[in-house]
């Protein structure tokens, strides 16, 4: 993902009564995954307690983009280390076979809270838990733990 801020945009304020809105581009991702033939967009508002795991590993049936509204997330996609996404960051998963290990609170003392639009297969679940046999067969394509 990127932060390049080629695509930044400046509107000339139509009415002219009050300043023009300001748009920053917050990432971009170059060569994306294509949202599955008759996707359905969601977009979901997750809070995180402190200290809370996130959601179990997972897979998503097509691409999501989020934004971390509050806080601080530990993000962990197969074959990446775990980084930790801060308020005002963005992050992005290709969605598919792509399993996505960790969506927890950074925090322990406060909680965190992040957006994602996911484009969804449809008929598919938002969320598609992964099973202890899968991750144990799939084991080696998990970044090392620090």
């Amino acid at each position: 993902m990127s932060t390049d801020h080629a695509h930044a945009h400046q509107l000339d304020n139509p009415d002219k009564s009050g300043p023009p809105p300001k748009i920053d581009v917050v990432a971009t991702v170059a060569g994306a995954p294509p949202a599955p033939e008759g996707a359905e967009a969601m977009t979901i508002l997750v809070t995180l307690p402190p200290n809370s795991p996130g959601a179990p590993p997972h897979r998503h049936s097509g691409p999501a983009y989020g934004y971390v509204v509050k806080g601080a997330i530990n993000f962990e996609l197969e074959g990446d280390p775990v980084r930790v996404v801060r308020a005002g960051e963005a992050f992005w998963e290709p969605g598919g076979d792509v399993i996505h290990y960790q969506d927890g609170n950074h925090l322990s003392d406060e909680e965190s809270v992040f957006v994602v639009t996911m484009f969804c297969a449809p008929g598919q679940p938002m969320l598609i838990p992964v099973s202890p046999e899968e991750l144990e067969a799939r084991r080696d394509r998990r970044a090392p733990q620090s």
